[in-house]
Formats: structure tokens, C-alpha cells, sequence
């Protein structure tokens, strides 16, 4: 049997959800009424139920997003929504919270979030043993560790491919708490990492001024789809549940032309879901929000990553500014602008700065206001109006079901046959006497047309067959009641036929890989702390949430280094990074001071507290 290789969407809503699903998706996850990570995007029962119907159509799946933690007056109201999910059809679940496994749910399948903090061999072979089905893989791993992952357990493996990076481990960021009472695993990220910070050393000079140090570029490894499938991958994630429309049909059809020259090359996978889409846009990453793209640590740490000038979009590199010319700019590739466009630059001071096309004549610029920029800075494009316009449209992904019709006679007047690219069957049958067509001409021609006009239902007649014994005549009335009764019931039995994988967790207690925990296992509630027990855990700390120990804290453990972006790592610039940093290193944003410590045998950076006692080893 072929794998499935899956492309899955994010779906901020249902307007999203099934422009992702035209798009080419071949699953989607969106938010629940609560306990999602993404507190700005939760959706209705009614609403989820009303996506998932939509994406069954297409035998595409809809995964339901629980995973924040959880306190314990609240593991009842979330038991009941599980129950309420399950039976309007969700697929899955991905979840962090252990708590869950030790419900009394019904038989759906449990995904585990990348907020779990999926980094080891071990623990996946764990949960997996536990009842979990797939586990979303941390974004820090290199292909050699998902690898090792996938010998390990047969468990599913996704992975996220396109999108924003946090720069923490995830699941393991409290910087927001710490600062302002959001937790980030309560869904209410502050996004302290995207502030302007100074940067102090140990001697109290200012060594960098309010620059972004601790935001980054967004992820792109799409090049890396044949390694990835072959390294155990089978689901490629998109992360972007609060992004808007062009964003999520834009990086969805960029991925699927990316897997879909892979399938065409490899007979031994093949497409997760139904249907293909017809694009009125040539999709391109650049053309939709992004910060700059890194491929992150897949092929191991090799360039930088910081987005330190601006957290913002930086959007499509068009060219340097030539120069200024009266009220104008002329730009190289200037003629690739549009009116209405938005462009960013680095200004002077260093800082993200823009303007706005007002018109473009014969490729030069007219800006909104005119801004110094100095001849040779390079411009981008953060706005292409063009083609958000294209891509907003509602036919700009347009996805059928290929399907053959057949229509031939019987006893009683006529009869058609659709039969859908799934082996899916539907007939209508029509009574009316036989008569001969004037002349004996004949008018297939004619019914071919009128059978085509699948007009906005979910399916295309890729194929017409007529098997008449003479030229019979057939009123286009009839032709066209009977091609909607085929759609329509076709629609229906695809649905019918559609089967949700389902898995009933059974309690084990086989023992978890460590025995202790601390506070980034994120336990804070009962059952969580029941789960670990039984599996042979015998201390457990408090979640973050449950025992913040103000200014004395660890916030945040990340691979991203900002020695290595200075060129100061003592690892890979020892031979060109000339004298050392003075220790310890400081983050400051207004009155709040961070502590930096590296550690340089795992290759991560912690940041602590202003008030916390660090003790630094040898490099």
C-alpha cells in the first residue's frame, strides 16, 4: 500500500478552513470554543462541525487544536467538548496536556502538539506506546535526529515546513508570563521575543541598541521535502492560525505544487486526500507575509537566523534603490511594482521603515511621501496589491472531484451513471418515451454540454460516454435534472462512505523515560500529574503558571544564539572572532533585563531573570 504523504493547513476560521481545502490541503487545524494555543482563534461547534463536512467531501481530514495546559476546574468543561467534537466527525485531537489521556474520552485519535516538546527519540517512543498517533516534531531538529525518531517507533511524524518560528523551544516559553501574567501555554503569547532589546555586556557598555535580538526569520524547508519523507516525515504543517487568506492559499499552493512533483516522481507515496485545484494565482512565498526565511537547524547550525531589524513583514526583494530622482524613485526591477504597493527598507538608523506606491510610470516609482533612502539600499515589497487582489478572489482555487458520466438507455427511458475518481457511484434514472431526434441527427454533442456544467458543485466530468442503440432525442430539461440528481447524491454517499480513523486510549504503565520533572513538563492539574505517576514518574514539579518565582526565573531555552549571530561563538568562529564577550550578557526593554547563559555542549541559549544567580561553565 503507498503512504500518504500529507500536506496539513492552518484555518484560523471556516472561511479559512475551506479556502485552505480548495486550496490543495490535505488537512486542516483549527481552533475549538477553548484551550487552543491561539486564544484570538477559536471557532463554534457549529462551525468546526460545518468545516468538517466540507473537508470529508475531499477525504481531507480536520484536526481540532487543545493544547494549552490545563487547571484542574477546567478538565470537565474540556472532557465534555472532546465528547462534543467527536461526535460531529473531527479526526483528531493535538494536544499537550497529558491530563487528556487519562479522560474518559471517546475513540478519538490523539495527535501530540509540538507545544509537548517532541525533541527525543525516547519520549516518542513513549507516547506513542501511550496511544498517541502522531506527535508534531519540534522545529530545532536536524534531519539525522527526525531519522533516528523514525527508526525508533512507527508512530506518525509531522513536521512544520513553512511559517514563524518561535524562538524557544516550544512549550517551554514563560518569558510572557513572566513579564505580563499571559502565558504562552495558556494560548496568550505576549511576543516579549519580537521587542526591540539593547544588548549589555558584563562591563555595562552598550555593545547593540534597540534591536530586535531575540526575533527571527520564518521557516522555510519545502526544498527539503524529498530528505524529510525520507528521513520519516509523512505530514508537512504550514503554522499560521491567526495569518490572513492570502497567506494560507498562497504557502498552500506553493506546498502542494512542491509535494505533487515529488508524488509524480515516486510511485511508492501518493496524495492523503481527493481532488485537485485549478489556481488563478502563481503562487510564491515571497508574496505573503515573512519575516526573511531560514531553514532553521534541519541541515544543522550553518547561517544566521535573527530578523534583528524588524519582526515584521519583510516581504518580496525587489532591488536596489538607484536613486531619487524629484519626487520619484527609480529602482532596479521597478517594473515589477504595482500601485497601491507597500515597500520596506532598512533606513539610516537601522530600523524597518516603508512607503507606499501611489503609481508606477514606465518603472518609476511615485511614492505616497517622499523618504531619504540612500542610493544602493535594497528594497522590498511587504504589500504586492496585484496579488492579494488575485488571490482574494473566491475562483482563485478552484478544487473538483474528477468523474466520469455515463448515459445510456433502459426499458423504462434513460438512465445516468456517474462513477467519482474514489470508485464512488451514483444513478438517476429517468421515465421518458424514446423518440428519434428530427432528421436522425445526432445530438451527443449537445448532452455532453449540458451533462459538463458541473457548475459550482465540488465535481468536474472529466469524462462523457453516451451509449444510445439509436439517435435518440432527450429534452435538456431532463439531461439537467438528471446530472444534479447524480451530484447530489454523489455528495451524499461520499460522506456516508468517508471513514475517521479512531483510536481508544487504553491506560498502560510502561515508565516514562525520566523519572523526575520539572516545571517545563508543564504538569498543573491533577490528571497530568496522576498520568506520570502511573507510569513510574515519582517527583513531578509545578507548571510555571502554578510557581513563578518573580525576577528569579529561567524564561526561555533556545537553539538560537545570539553569540553566533555576532560571530563570537567559541565553537564555529574560534579561529575569526577575536576577543570574547564580556559575561554575563543582558537583554533590556525599558525597566526589563534579561540574563543571557550559554551552553555551549547542547549548543542553547537560556535567558533567566535579571534577579537570578547564574553560575557559567567552562567553553
Amino acid at each position: 500500500m503507498k503512504k500518504k504523504i500529507e500536506i496539513l493547513a492552518p484555518a484560523k476560521d471556516l472561511i479559512h478552513g475551506m479556502a485552505a481545502i480548495n486550496s490543495g490541503a490535505d488537512a486542516v487545524y483549527v481552533g475549538a470554543p477553548q484551550f487552543g494555543a491561539r486564544s484570538n482563534a477559536t471557532n463554534s461547534i457549529a462551525d468546526v462541525e460545518a468545516l468538517v463536512k466540507y473537508a470529508h467531501l475531499f477525504n481531507a481530514q480536520v484536526f481540532v487544536v487543545i493544547n494549552t495546559i490545563l487547571y484542574d476546574n477546567e478538565l470537565e468543561t474540556c472532557r465534555r467538548m472532546i465528547w462534543d467534537l467527536y461526535k460531529i466527525g473531527v479526526d483528531a485531537l493535538i494536544i499537550q496536556d497529558m491530563a487528556l489521556l487519562e479522560m474518559e474520552l471517546p475513540p478519538i485519535t490523539l495527535h501530540a502538539s509540538t507545544q509537548a516538546n517532541n525533541r527525543d527519540a525516547a519520549k516518542m517512543k513513549f507516547l506513542s506506546d501511550a496511544g498517541i498517533k502522531r506527535v508534531v516534531l519540534a522545529r530545532e531538529l536536524n534531519l539525522h535526529q527526525i531519522k533516528e525518531i523514525s527508526t525508533a517507533t512507527d508512530v506518525e511524524l509531522e513536521f512544520f515546513v513553512t511559517g514563524a518560528l518561535c524562538v524557544s523551544f516550544s512549550g517551554n516559553c514563560y518569558m510572557s508570563i513572566a513579564n505580563g501574567e499571559r502565558s504562552a501555554n495558556r494560548g496568550s503569547c505576549a511576543q516579549n521575543c519580537r521587542l526591540p532589546y539593547n544588548l549589555i555586556d558584563g562591563t555595562g557598555e552598550t555593545l547593540i541598541k534597540n534591536s530586535h535580538l531575540l526575533s527571527i526569520k520564518d521557516f522555510d524547508v519545502t526544498d527539503q521535502i524529498p530528505n524529510l519523507i525520507e528521513a520519516g516525515i509523512t505530514s508537512f504543517k504550514i503554522e499560521g492560525r491567526l495569518k490572513d487568506i492570502v497567506y494560507v492559499k498562497n504557502n498552500v499552493a506553493y506546498l502542494r505544487k512542491k509535494v505533487d512533483a515529488f508524488l509524480a516522481t515516486n510511485d511508492q507515496y501518493t496524495k492523503a486526500s481527493s481532488g485537485t485545484t485549478v489556481y488563478g494565482f502563481e503562487s510564491a512565498l515571497d508574496r505573503s507575509f515573512n519575516r526573511g526565511y531560514t531553514d532553521y537547524f534541519v541541515n544543522e547550525r550553518h547561517n544566521k537566523i535573527g530578523s534583528w531589524e524588524s519582526p515584521k513583514s519583510k516581504g518580496q526583494y525587489i532591488g536596489k534603490l538607484i536613486q531619487s530622482k524629484g519626487n520619484t524613485y527609480v529602482i532596479e526591477n521597478g517594473k515589477m511594482l504595482n500601485n497601491g504597493d507597500g515597500l520596506c527598507f532598512i533606513n539610516d538608523e537601522g530600523e524597518a521603515d516603508g512607503i507606499q506606491v501611489n503609481k508606477v510610470v514606465d518603472g518609476i516609482v511615485h511614492p505616497n511621501m517622499m523618504k531619504l533612502i540612500a542610493a544602493g539600499t535594497e528594497i522590498y515589497r511587504n504589500n504586492d496589491a496585484a496579488f492579494i487582489k488575485s488571490v482574494e478572489r473566491e475562483d482563485s482555487a478552484v478544487r473538483k472531484i474528477s468523474t466520469t458520466l455515463t448515459l445510456s438507455e433502459n426499458e423504462s427511458g434513460f438512465e445516468l451513471l456517474v462513477s467519482d475518481e474514489d470508485g464512488n457511484q451514483s444513478t438517476a434514472t429517468c421515465i421518458h418515451a424514446k423518440e428519434k431526434t428530427k432528421n436522425s441527427e445526432s445530438i451527443a454533442e449537445n448532452i455532453k454540454t449540458q451533462l459538463s456544467k458541473t457548475g459550482n458543485t465540488p465535481f468536474v466530468a472529466n469524462a462523457i460516454e453516451i451509449h444510445f442503440s439509436e439517435n435518440w432525442f432527450l429534452p435538456i430539461s431532463k439531461i439537467n435534472e438528471m446530472r444534479r440528481t447524480v451530484y447530489e447524491q454523489l455528495t451524499t454517499t461520499r460522506l456516508a462512505n468517508y471513514k475517521r480513523r479512531e483510536q481508544k486510549i487504553v491506560k498502560t504503565d510502561h515508565p516514562y523515560p525520566v523519572s523526575k520533572l520539572d516545571f517545563t513538563y508543564n504538569v498543573s492539574n491533577k490528571l497530568a500529574r496522576q498520568f506520570y505517576e502511573r507510569h513510574g514518574v515519582t517527583e513531578i514539579e509545578k507548571a510555571f503558571e502554578l510557581q513563578w518565582d518573580p525576577g528569579k526565573s529561567r524564561v526561555m531555552v533556545t537553539k538560537y544564539c545570539v553569540k553566533y549571530e555576532l560571530g563570537k561563538c567559541p565553537k564555529y568562529h574560534k579561529n575569526t572572532m577575536g576577543t570574547k564577550l564580556v559575561e554575563p550578557l543582558t537583554l533590556q526593554h525599558g525597566a526589563v533585563e534579561y540574563k543571557l547563559k550559554f551552553n555551549c555542549k547542547p549548543c542553547e541559549m537560556e535567558i533567566w531573570e535579571k534577579d537570578a544567580e547564574l553560575e557559567y561553565e567552562e567553553e
